[in-house]
């Protein structure tokens, strides 16, 4: 990269504000779920009544069902007057049948009191205010219907406080009903739930109860019936009762003042903000749950693929091998470019297993991009004629590159990190796919050197499952996206009329590979010709590392958008790897951590047995591909044990790695070359592993 893109991609700093707002949004995000997850699903044993512990107190069972106060185990009550029926409805507002029973109530001129659950009237307040609007009278029946007497004291005031702010919210008024839930007659307040009822009646509430609903209309009564079909019919029969000649609200059944009175405009606007939150939660649910589903069929079909493409390449490669008498044996000779800045680590490894390639005929450009240690010098020191050195001021990997290319002697050019170890074969199997003329680019096989911790065995499993199972399916479905800088074999003509390397983005191997596609090349993937790669050995250097990478590839599907509509090879590798890049490299992981908090509300919620089963499924599913894939590369299966850590650790990284670039990029801010420290540890791994077992895996 020369010093103006240098200075360009340096111009600001990277972006901090979203990092907070992501601390804020996720938190956010959970305890709108917590709270969606406490009004809508029984999770607690405050929805199943306690059994009473000592009877109910003799005035109260001898009482009428409204009771208007309660000092000590004294009451006062009020009954319904003959031929009166106080009607009642719990647990709604119910989008289906409310409407029903309001419009029977209508038909036969009657009024009723229902008595709501705050969560669902936060969710429907036009049924409320239709309630109003028609006469009919409002009571609270708590906000999510949890039987008090079993509740603390917090949630008791959470359930009563809450339906209060909700109903001045959807029609602007409080009540002063209250029915308790899972309670029906006067007798059945015992135990815990007569304590609880003397608390609500001290904080003003009327209680209301019912009487048995064998009692004869002619007497008059409170009736109480949920919002079903069945309380529908049997409504409709009781308003045909000839023993009753009125239908009316609780308050207007026993002479007491109206229950709902109107609140204040700040209360009001308190409500509805609460009602607005709980819709959008709602709302949100329902949302991530079609979101999860997609994304896990997606997930699902993106690992059934890669491992049916696996396989057609496989069988691909066997037919080829088998003979293909229109395809010549490669024995051109080879310019190997190495671009490197302070690699003293690691360079003479490398130059090493480049001079030790079966392969003879070829020469080892080293361009030394302004090193400040002694990467230059230890190149030179190498006593081959094969190798050259040449030095430039720093101007990024990009240009190095170029000057290689420019001084490359051969019409065949193979690129190689500084910090990559080649098998001997290597080179000569990867430009055999050269033989086809259509054929302008061949990947080869990058496997992690440095394995042996943990961050490494995931950086393994990563590199052998998802990059080398995604380059098989690439090259079948003819859109390899990217030839890796560890090692890659090129058309020095092919290269030539792109331009060279573009410095354009960060992701340099990335904007080549597109461009070639774009030129008319065809990009092929060679699995035998392996090189091993140093990995980063702590999470700073992966963070960085993965940033650029990431960044940079979003930088080059910007910059090659518009080759979706172009015709021909070209519009046929964009349309297939654009698009899977963009779904599940960019798309997918930017929703990961919500889609990762609302499967942990699955568990916490909604049924825990089948959303682990789920998890441990689509688990199970990662590791059975996992394996084949390990297979296929020949590398043992013991690396397996990892995976389920990777997938609480490695992965949140990698998702808020996309996070972190793609609002990076929407922001305009321009990222810095970030090279990773490199300590030499992929060699000497390398040459500690026995040879037959290193060939083994080479060889897949």
């Amino acid at each position: 990269m020369s010093r103006s893109a240098r200075r360009r991609h340096a111009r600001s700093r990277d972006p901090r504000g979203h990092w907070r707002l992501l601390a804020l949004t996720l938190p956010v995000i959970f305890a709108a779920l917590l709270f969606e997850g406490w009004t809508t699903h029984e999770v607690d044993a405050a929805k199943t009544r306690r059994p009473c512990t000592s009877p109910v107190p003799g005035t109260v069972e001898r009482s009428g069902p409204v009771l208007r106060r309660i000092s000590g185990d004294k009451v006062s009550s009020a009954a319904v007057p003959a031929r009166t029926v106080a009607l009642t409805f719990d647990g709604g507002p119910d989008p289906v049948w409310t409407p029903r029973l309001l419009d029977l109530l209508r038909k036969h001129h009657a009024h009723a009191t229902f008595f709501v659950f705050g969560a669902r009237a936060a969710r429907h307040p036009d049924l409320i205010r239709r309630i109003l609007d028609e006469g009919h009278e409002i009571g609270s029946n708590t906000y999510t219907g949890a039987d008090l007497g079993s509740s603390s004291p917090v949630r008791t005031a959470m359930e009563l406080t809450l339906t209060q702010q909700t109903l001045a919210g959807s029609a602007g008024i409080r009540t002063d009903l209250l029915r308790m839930p899972l309670t029906t007659q006067v007798d059945t307040l015992c135990g815990a739930e007569w304590k609880a009822a003397r608390s609500a009646a001290a904080d003003g509430y009327v209680l209301v109860a019912a009487n048995r609903p064998d009692r004869d209309p002619a007497h008059g009564l409170v009736r109480q019936f949920s919002q079903t079909e069945l309380a529908y019919q049997e409504t409709k029969k009781l308003l045909g009762d000839p023993h009753a000649d009125r239908f009316t609200t609780v308050t207007d059944a026993v002479g007491m003042p109206s229950a709902d009175t109107r609140v204040s405009t700040v209360e009001r606007w308190r409500g509805r903000v609460l009602n607005w939150a709980v819709t959008a939660g709602h709302a949100f649910t329902q949302a991530m749950t079609w979101v999860l589903g997609v994304a896990g069929t997606l997930g699902v079909l993106r690992l059934v693929l890669l491992t049916v493409f696996a396989r057609t390449h496989v069988r691909r490669l066997t037919r080829l091998r088998s003979g293909a008498p229109w395809l010549r044996e490669v024995n051109a000779p080879v310019t190997v470019l190495v671009p490197a800045y302070n690699e003293e680590a690691g360079i003479e490894s490398t130059v090493h297993s480049l001079l030790a390639s079966t392969h003879r005929y070829l020469e080892v450009i080293v361009i030394d991009d302004g090193s400040t240690d002694q990467t230059a010098d230890l190149a030179t020191w190498i006593n081959d004629p094969r190798v050259r050195v040449i030095r430039q001021p720093n101007s990024g990997k990009a240009a190095a590159l170029n000057t290689g290319l420019a001084n490359a002697s051969y019409d065949i050019v193979v690129m190689v990190d500084a910090d990559t170890v080649l098998e001997t074969d290597a080179i000569h199997r990867l430009i055999q796919a050269l033989a086809h003329p259509a054929v302008g680019a061949v990947s080869g096989n990058t496997k992690v050197g440095n394995r042996r911790g943990l961050l490494g065995r995931w950086q393994h499993l990563e590199y052998v499952f998802g990059f080398n199972l995604d380059r098989r399916m690439f090259e079948v479905l003819e859109c390899m996206p990217t030839v890796p800088g560890a090692i890659g074999a090129f058309r020095r003509d092919a290269l030539m009329g792109v331009g060279g390397v573009s410095e354009d983005t960060l992701a340099e191997d990335t904007d080549l590979t597109m461009a070639l596609w774009r030129a008319g090349w065809r990009v092929v993937y060679e699995e035998s010709a392996v090189a091993w790669t140093e990995v980063p050995t702590s999470l700073r250097q992966l963070w960085r590392q993965r940033y650029r990478w990431c960044y940079g590839t979003l930088q080059a599907m910007w910059k090659h958008r518009r080759a979706v509509v172009e015709l021909g090879p070209p519009g046929r590798f964009a349309r297939r790897g654009l698009t899977y890049l963009a779904l599940f490299q960019v798309a997918l992981p930017l929703i990961a951590p919500v889609v990762d908090l609302f499967a942990l509300y699955g568990v916490l919620f909604l049924d825990p047995v089948r959303s682990a089963g789920v998890w441990f499924g689509f688990l199970t599913v990662q590791l059975i591909c996992a394996g084949y894939a390990l297979r296929l590369d020949g590398e043992r299966l013991r690396t397996l044990w990892s995976m389920p850590l990777q997938l609480f650790v490695y992965r949140q990284l990698m998702y808020l790695v996309v996070i972190q670039s793609v609002v990076a990029l929407l922001l305009g801010t321009r990222l810095r070359w970030q090279r990773m420290h490199r300590s030499g540890t992929a060699a000497t791994e390398q040459l500690r592993q026995p040879v037959a077992e290193r060939q083994l895996s080479s060889r897949g």
